[in-house]
């Protein structure tokens, strides 16, 4: 069994972390979304603030304005953000052959998540290195211009000697 859409997409981040929302992780799991809000509120001891929270208003739709994919977002409902734990979390709670079977999918796009980040965030601090390094040449070779550019004009003409007497010969 294979999700129907990579789970990547489906995975943002919002205050500060990576989260799919209830309706995506209920719609990954083969259940409503009803049904996994249900069993997430009967095993609510298993979901602590990290593992899972409730949106704000504005963080609906700041989402639903972003992402096109989310027209099942309403305004009505609570819409739940679970963490790559609380994903997890929500599978063992479900405890269905389907749930179980994704959840491995969902844990392996979190960490193809954070592998992609780790490696943005190499490359990144490479590039600043890079413009530092760039920075500081620049500077020398500047220097080193402004050193050499006396060297580089032509020499001054010697004075012309005039010819015939002159008061400046005697």
């Amino acid at each position: 069994m294979k999700p129907k859409k990579p789970i990547e997409l489906l995975i943002l981040t919002l205050r500060g972390q990576k989260i799919i929302l209830d309706a995506d992780l209920a719609e990954i799991y083969g259940v409503e979304t009803r049904a996994l809000n249900q069993a997430v509120k009967r095993n609510q001891h298993r979901f602590p603030d990290d593992f899972l929270f409730e949106l704000t208003r504005d963080e609906i739709l700041g989402i639903s304005q972003t992402v096109t994919s989310l027209p099942k977002l309403k305004f009505s409902k609570q819409v739940q953000a679970f963490t790559e734990h609380g994903a997890i979390m929500a599978a063992t709670v479900l405890n269905s052959p389907e749930a179980v079977a994704m959840s491995v999918f969902v844990v392996r796009a979190f960490v193809r998540m954070r592998e992609h980040l780790a490696a943005n965030t190499a490359i990144l601090k490479r590039l600043a290195e890079i413009d530092k390094t760039l920075l500081e040449h620049d500077s020398a070779l500047r220097d080193v211009y402004r050193k050499l550019l006396p060297m580089l004009q032509p020499p001054p003409e010697p004075p012309k000697r005039r010819i015939g007497f002159n008061r400046d010969n005697e």
